[in-house]
Formats: C-alpha cells, sequence, structure tokens
C-alpha cells in the first residue's frame, strides 16, 4: 500500500532530524575532541653506584630496543630507570669491547673485542679471531660482512674469514658506518666510500666533526652548523646550515626522517616545516655536551653525555592525562594548609628535598587552582573537586582570620619561626603560633574576588555556602570602602599596591596601565559584592566611581595607548617604564567578573569590548588561560592557539636554568614596548618556567632546578576549556 504525502512528510522530518542532530554530533566531536598526542618528556637514568666514574662514548639500540652504551668500564645497558652493567651474558661481561655496533636493517649488536669479533645474534654463530689490537672500529651491513679499521689497516670479515689491507700511514679513520648495504669511513679530512674493499675518497673539508646518511646525502656536522653532499659524487647538496639552536655538532642523526643533532649546547629536532625543537638544559639532559645519539622503534631519542644517558621520550597522552598528571602532583608535594605553594629544593632538582614555600602572592596563586577545581565540579559533578576547591576557599577565610585587622586579606600565614620571603613583612597573629604576612597588594584582591566569582557560580550549591562565599567578599570590600579604597595594613598606613582610591587612579595619565587596571578590578568586585550579598551600597559605590570619577571610561582606555610615559614615579617606583605583564595577569582575571556580574547588558557589551581590545594585543604570546577567558566572556579566542598552549605546556616544571639568547634560529625583534624578544613565540617547554604573569617572550630565565611550580598554570585553562566546550 502506497503512503500518503502525510505520512512520507511525517517519517521524513524524524529522519532528517536524525541526520541533522548524527552529523552536528560529529562536527562537534570533531572539531575538538581529547585524542591522544605526542608528549616530549625527559628520563634521565641513573647511573649504577659501581660504574659511577665511567667514561662514556657510544649509544646504541638494538632491534629489541635494548639500549646500550660502550664505556669504559666494559658494556652497559639501560635497565628499567638505571644505567648498569650488562651482566646478562656472563662470559662477556668481563670483556671490554674496543667497540659496538648494530647490524644495519637486522638490528643485533655486534661486538669487537681486542682480538675477535662476534654477536649474540644466530645462535651466537658469527665469530671470528683478529689480529690483537689491530682495530678499534666496525660496522656490519644487513648480510652480516664486517667492515673493520684501526691505526694501520682495514679489514673485512666475510664469512668469518678476515681480509685485511694496509691503511695509509697519513690517515686516522675516525669512525665507520653502514647506509643501504654501503660502507663509509671519516677520516681526518676525508669522507670515504668503501668500493670493492677499497677506500674511495668522495669529499674533503678540515671542518668535518660527524656525518649521517639521507637518502642519497651525507649531512656533514660541523662546529659552525651542517651542510650535506652526494653520497657518491660528493657534490655540496646544500650549502651550511647555520641558523639553528646550537652550531657546534658532535653527532647527527634520523629518526623517522627527521635530523637530529647532538651538540656541545643540548641536542636539536629540525622538523619539516624548517623550525627545530630544542632540547637543552637541565630539564631535558643531565648536562648539555651530547657526544652520542641513537633512537628507538617508537621514535624516541636517546642522548649520551659524558656523565649520563638520556631519553627524550615522546609519550602518548591526552589533554585529561596531562591534567590528571597535575593535579596528582599538586596533591603530592604542593597543598600547604589549603594554599598552592611554590617548592624549594635544598639540592637542585632534588625531590627528596623538597619544601614548601610561602611566597608573596599566595592568596593570588592559589585562586588559579582554587578556580580550577571550581570549573572541574562544574564539569563533571566530582565530589573530590569540589572538596579541594573549598579546601583552598577555607584558607582564604583564615587569610581574614589570622590577624586582628577587620577585613584585611593577609598575603599569608605560616606557623611561627618559619618565614621564606620578605621577613620585614611578617606580623605576629593573635594566635602566638602564627604569624601572617602583610603588605597585601592588588594581586591578591583580583585572585580574592575570581575566586569568590567561580566558587560561587559553581562550587557553592547550598545557601549555608553561598553566603560563606558571600561574607568573605563582603568583609574585603567592607574594609576597602571604610579605608577610602585602601588596603589598609597593621601600621595604619595604606599598603604599596592596595589602592583604588580615585586620587591614586586618576594621578596615572591613560598611557599607564594602572589607571585602567585599578579602575576595572574595583569596578568587577563591587559588581560582584552587589552580585552576592545585594548591599546596595556596592552598586551605588560602582556607579559613582564610574560616574563621577571616570572608572568607566578608564576601564575602557584603548589599550593601544599605553606606551612609556616618563616622570610618573610613585614610592621609588618608575610606573612608566613599560608594559607590565602582572598587570595583565590581573586584568583577564578580573575581566571574567567583570563581565559576568555586569550591572546591566549595556555594561556587559561595553566590557566586552574592552576585553577584545586587550586581548588583540595579547594574542602574540599564545596564552590559553587568555584566550579562554576571552571566549567565555566576549565570545571570541584563538582555538589554534588555545589548543596549541595545553599541548605544548611542559610537564617539568623545575625551575631549570634556561638559555635561548644564544640561538641563531630565532629571529629577534628590535626593543619594543611589550619587549617581545622573537618575532614567533618559542614552544612552553623551551621557555623558562614561568607562571602566568611572565612575559612569555623572555629567552633565559631560572634558578638551576632549584624550585619548582605547582601545576594549576595548566589547570585552570584546561578545565575552562572542558567547561567552555572548547575541547570534549
Amino acid at each position: 500500500m502506497q503512503k500518503t504525502t502525510k505520512q512520507l512528510r511525517i517519517n521524513f522530518v524524524p529522519s532528517i532530524l536524525f541526520f541533522l542532530y548524527l552529523f552536528g554530533f560529529v562536527l562537534n566531536v570533531s572539531a575538538n575532541p581529547d585524542l591522544p598526542f605526542k608528549q616530549a618528556v625527559s628520563v634521565k637514568y641513573t647511573v649504577a653506584p659501581n660504574i659511577t666514574g665511567s667514561s662514556f662514548k657510544k649509544v646504541l639500540v638494538d632491534y629489541n630496543d635494548v639500549v646500550y652504551v660502550l664505556s669504559s668500564q666494559g658494556l652497559l645497558r639501560i635497565n628499567d630507570h638505571d644505567l648498569v652493567k650488562d651482566l646478562r651474558y656472563t662470559p662477556l661481561s668481563r670483556k671490554q669491547p674496543v667497540d659496538i655496533a648494530i647490524q644495519e636493517k637486522v638490528g643485533n649488536l655486534y661486538y669487537l673485542l681486542n682480538d675477535k669479533v662476534l654477536t649474540n645474534g644466530y645462535a651466537g654463530v658469527p665469530y671470528s679471531i683478529l689480529p690483537s689490537g689491530r682495530f678499534n672500529k666496525l660496522a656490519v651491513d644487513e648480510k652480516g660482512n664486517i667492515f673493520l679499521t684501526g691505526n694501520q689497516s682495514v679489514g673485512f670479515v666475510i664469512e668469518n674469514k678476515l681480509v685485511e689491507f694496509p691503511l695509509s700511514s697519513e690517515e686516522q679513520i675516525r669512525n665507520i658506518y653502514i647506509n643501504q648495504g654501503v660502507f663509509y669511513a671519516l677520516g681526518s679530512k676525508t669522507i670515504y666510500r668503501v668500493k670493492d674493499k677499497t677506500l674511495i675518497p668522495i669529499f674533503k673539508a678540515d671542518d668535518i666533526k660527524e656525518i649521517s646518511f639521507q637518502k642519497n646525502e651525507i649531512f656533514v656536522g660541523t662546529e659552525k652548523g651542517y651542510y650535506a653532499v652526494h653520497n657518491v659524487t660528493g657534490n655540496i647538496t646544500f650549502t651550511l646550515k647555520d641558523k639553528l639552536p646550537a652550531i657546534d655538532i658532535n653527532c647527527l642523526l634520523f629518526v623517522n626522517n627527521n635530523l637530529w643533532a647532538g651538540t656541545t649546547h643540548g641536542a636539536f629536532k629540525k622538523n619539516a616545516d624548517n623550525s627545530f625543537r630544542y632540547y637543552a638544559s637541565k630539564r631535558w639532559l643531565n648536562e648539555d655536551t651530547v657526544i652520542s645519539m641513537a633512537s628507538d622503534s617508537k621514535g624516541n631519542v636517546y642522548c649520551l653525555t659524558k656523565t649520563g644517558i638520556n631519553k627524550i621520550e615522546f609519550s602518548s597522552y591526552t589533554l585529561a592525562q596531562k591534567a590528571n598528571f597535575f593535579q596528582d602532583k599538586i596533591r603530592q608535594r604542593h597543598i600547604r594548609y589549603g594554599l598552592i605553594s611554590e617548592v624549594f629544593f635544598q639540592n637542585s632538582g632534588d625531590l627528596s628535598t623538597a619544601e614548601m614555600m610561602d611566597t608573596d602572592n599566595d592568596g593570588l596563586w592559589s585562586s588559579f587552582y582554587l578556580g580550577s577545581q571550581a570549573f572541574r565540579y562544574a564539569v563533571t559533578k566530582d565530589k573530590t573537586a569540589k572538596r579541594y576547591a573549598w579546601e583552598t576557599f577555607e584558607a582564604f577565610e583564615r587569610l581574614l582570620t589570622i590577624n586582628p585587622l577587620k577585613g584585611f586579606p593577609s598575603r599569608t600565614f605560616e606557623r611561627i619561626e618559619y618565614r621564606n620571603s620578605d621577613p620585614e613583612a611578617w606580623r605576629k597573629s593573635q594566635n602566638p603560633e602564627w604569624e601572617w604576612k602583610g603588605t597585601t597588594s592588588s594581586d591578591e584582591f583580583v585572585g580574592h574576588i575570581f575566586a569568590s566569582a567561580v566558587m560561587s557560580r559553581f562550587a557553592a550549591e547550598t545557601p549555608s555556602e553561598k553566603k560563606r562565599v558571600a561574607d568573605f567578599v563582603d568583609k574585603i570590600l567592607t574594609h576597602i570602602i571604610e579605608n577610602n579604597y585602601y588596603f589598609v595594613d597593621a601600621d595604619g598606613k595604606p599598603t604599596h599596591w592596595g589602592r583604588w582610591n580615585p586620587e591614586y587612579i586618576n594621578w596615572y595619565p591613560e598611557s599607564i596601565s594602572d589607571r585602567k587596571l585599578g579602575s576595572t578590578t574595583i569596578i568587577a568586585g563591587l559588581q560582584l559584592g552587589y552580585a552576592l550579598t545585594g548591599k546596595s551600597i556596592y552598586k551605588t559605590e560602582a556607579f559613582r566611581l564610574m560616574n563621577d570619577h571616570n572608572y568607566l571610561k578608564n576601564i575602557l582606555i584603548d589599550c593601544n595607548k599605553i606606551q612609556i610615559t616618563p616622570g610618573y614615579v610613585f614610592m621609588g617606583a618608575n610606573m612608566g617604564d613599560g608594559w607590565n605583564h602582572s598587570d595583565d595577569e590581573m586584568s583577564f582575571l578580573a575581566y571574567w567578573v567583570l563581565y559576568h556580574f555586569a550591572f546591566n547588558d549595556t555594561l556587559k557589551k561595553k566590557f566586552s569590548k574592552a576585553i577584545v581590545n586587550h586581548w588583540n594585543i595579547e594574542m602574540p604570546e599564545r596564552d590559553g588561560l587568555w584566550n579562554l577567558i576571552t571566549k567565555g566572556t566576549a565570545g571570541v579566542y584563538d582555538k589554534e592557539s588555545t589548543l596549541w598552549y595545553l599541548k605544548e605546556f611542559p610537564m617539568d616544571m623545575i625551575n631549570w636554568t634556561i638559555k635561548n639568547s644564544d640561538r641563531r634560529d630565532l629571529e629577534l625583534l628590535s626593543p619594543n614596548l611589550r619587549d617581545q624578544k622573537t618575532k614567533t613565540l618559542l614552544p612552553y617547554s623551551e621557555q623558562p618556567t614561568h607562571r602566568h604573569n611572565a612575559n612569555p617572550f623572555f629567552l633565559d630565565g631560572g634558578d638551576d632546578g632549584h624550585s619548582e611550580l605547582a601545576g594549576d598554570e595548566y589547570l585552570l585553562p584546561y578545565w575552562m576549556a572542558r567547561y567552555l566546550k572548547v575541547i570534549q
């Protein structure tokens, strides 16, 4: 029976709706699914006590991904997290190899001893007696043919028989190679190709340090970079490349068609787009002079130095797994009385010597962690996230009660007789077992209003919970208003940077960011206070400041007007000397509050315009948090940079000393207002460790691994991205 038109229409509509739903769902998931990506991490191996002091010479990896190191104390191998003596083949463990090699394509390890050459592959059958002390280098092709060189001769072992030829007394072979079934040798100044058991010179130069092979080219490493020659004719195929992260090349290696170089200043990888990834400093290596390199079947790269071995491992992570890593790390060693804590290492990079320490901005830094947990709870409804958020908020509440001042938030607190930073800022608590730190700044205020805003919206669910947050904000705002828009410390004087008074704010010209910033933060706070408490004074005061003292006009100042402005010195500080990246941090945290708690839609539109104006200037920094706050308020963001930030964020947050200023691959800019050093931002894993308030274009920094940041710098943008559905 034929269906009527009406019946067809009825059945067709659900079908097309289902199709559109399904197609839309696929588009949504494919836009930003949390798919695994390769995250570079450093693995440093402990040298076993019985081989400490060994001289390391060469690293190789066999077909089983067993990693071998030739040393002055025999053959070593990596066992779990340690570099140990290879004792597995007991008779060989007592021998001192002169050299080792991996058979091309097959992957078996061959040993060159003082008087023999052998392998454990092929049931140990390949074995040849050699003249004692004659040879010191070997290479092995796929068929098992062996090329040997020494100070006076070259030799070939074919079917376990040695054929030997004299070597010119004027030549010294430094290294030998096998590539696509052809043997090569590197002399003092000459590259040789072996043909018919004869060394044929194909290229001569004074600058050759090491060579490697790719297709029909030989890459030549020198003290000043690298170039390439044809592997048969010796003709130069491209000239010296010296725009590199480091130019003094000790070794070259191709891994999945990507060129790697080990240098006297770390290792680097050349990308397909001709950019470079740089692996230097103790973030990646135990020391920067790389003497040998090898790779395994997974594409991980082993870098040998004279004193240790390191792996640049490319592990598969999702962003969620990365967040879990930082979450666990924070709970293990970065929570101090509920506050987030930087840790100090008595011994450089030694986690066993970690001590949690106070900073000047514990309240601000802790707001990042609290914010991450509030957004996490909004996304997952995980009660653990809510517990962590309230744990930090409880510490915020104690910042108010640890001191005798009404509504004054301490910077931090600690038990007596322990002071890390600014000892002169500490005051006695009414509780004799505790001290608190004064001189509180606007940084703390911004952290508190941001934390309170997200707590109230996402983690405070009952009337009593919401009242706790409202009371906290109310006490701080009351202190500010009753003290003429200042934070007033125990000495009865305004703190250096806790100032929102119109006389102070409007003293600055529009070309100095403090005018815009101070107006933004206090209006954001007053709007929040009104929304949470319903007290009319906060709304009245906000409009008085906006209308009578131009605070709204100040908020809307075009950030492009900010410039060097001499002559404005406040309490010894030159306020117009350049761009302040801490001001960027405070501004964006405040923007979240300013926008979401705006008194009306007209203000919201104006605030949105101000946020986008600031964000446009910040775009070269590719900060994931600034992008997400802009998306969560004004609705625009740089998706590519946001995901790049989350993926590139380093796993190692130890503050190793980093130096990029001597790199030659970077396009440096002339001095500018924002102190942007390079045209293109370096990946975060190559930058010095820093928080969101630092200039990410700074090339150098660090404290030799004596401190570690927590990782909330990643967690807040990650969970905000989840909340805003930027990632699934």
